[in-house]
């Protein structure tokens, strides 16, 4: 299995192991193992500058990610063509809790000031943040429609959602471009969402693969190597994101990704 691969059908390339970015930007209300500070300019420049000498191209950020939008768009100056980068629209963090707005409205002002914030003229993948009710955000709200009226406009290049529930998660896989799911060895009840969207042809992005690190700082049965086997030995497995500010723990989860795919 290659490193490169490509995302469904969107015609999007990435690399296996994706960067999570909610640490450069916030640090409150998140559900890791051990608290952090957010790292300073220096500092995320250097995790960047290593993500990409490991091969990583694929970055995930999102507007409930506190500032991690504005740092990236001054970080990745100049270097924008290097990256794809998916955001999202639907959920905010504000005065320390999520706060959501599916409205089409909100969903094309969402997505214009993450063009700003990313100092882009498109995004790659924008992702609805779904709180939880995924079937009425996709039969009811309009959402997606939105999405997709921006990426007929050429604002957007692949649209999706990063489902729940497996009910969301199979509708999403007919409906989207990319549908963004968990799948760890504790949490396997999604695995129907990657068997649809492998038939569909739909790109699949995995959270939460080390369990929010949970699992990474377990058990060989359940550490890193086996997580990453298990993420990828799933056919419809585009690819597997994770969230860290340490270049270290990068490095040691690209390894253990590049061992579950065969690449040594």
């Amino acid at each position: 299995m290659s490193w490169l691969r490509p995302l469904g059908k969107t015609g999007l390339q990435v690399s296996a192991l994706g960067l999570g970015t909610v640490k450069l930007g916030r640090e409150q209300g998140v559900k890791y193992p051990g608290a952090y500070t957010l790292p300073d300019e220096r500092s995320a420049s250097r995790l960047l500058r290593r993500a990409q000498e490991l091969g990583i191209t694929l970055l995930d950020t999102a507007p409930a990610y506190g500032c991690s939008e504005q740092r990236l768009g001054r970080l990745l100056a100049g270097q924008r063509q290097r990256w794809v980068i998916c955001s999202k629209v639907g959920e905010e963090f504000r005065d320390n809790q999520s706060h959501f707005d599916f409205s089409p409205e909100h969903t094309r002002l969402s997505v214009l000031r993450s063009l700003r914030r990313l100092r882009t003229d498109v995004l790659d993948i924008v992702l609805v943040h779904s709180d939880g009710n995924d079937l009425e955000i996709i039969r009811r709200l309009g959402t997606l429609q939105a999405l997709a009226q921006l990426r007929a406009e050429g604002k957007v290049r692949a649209i999706g959602m990063s489902t729940k529930t497996v009910a969301g998660g199979l509708a999403a896989a007919s409906a989207c471009d990319v549908v963004m799911l968990t799948y760890n060895p504790g949490h396997r009840q999604e695995r129907p969402v990657l068997d649809a969207c492998a038939e569909l042809g739909t790109g699949t992005l995995l959270k939460k693969v080390l369990g929010s690190g949970h699992l990474a700082a377990a058990n060989t049965a359940s550490g890193p190597l086996a997580c990453m086997e298990l993420a990828f030995s799933h056919p419809g497995t585009g690819a597997a994101i994770v969230g860290t500010i340490n270049p270290d723990h990068l490095e040691s989860n690209v390894q253990a990704a590049r061992r579950a795919l065969g690449l040594g």
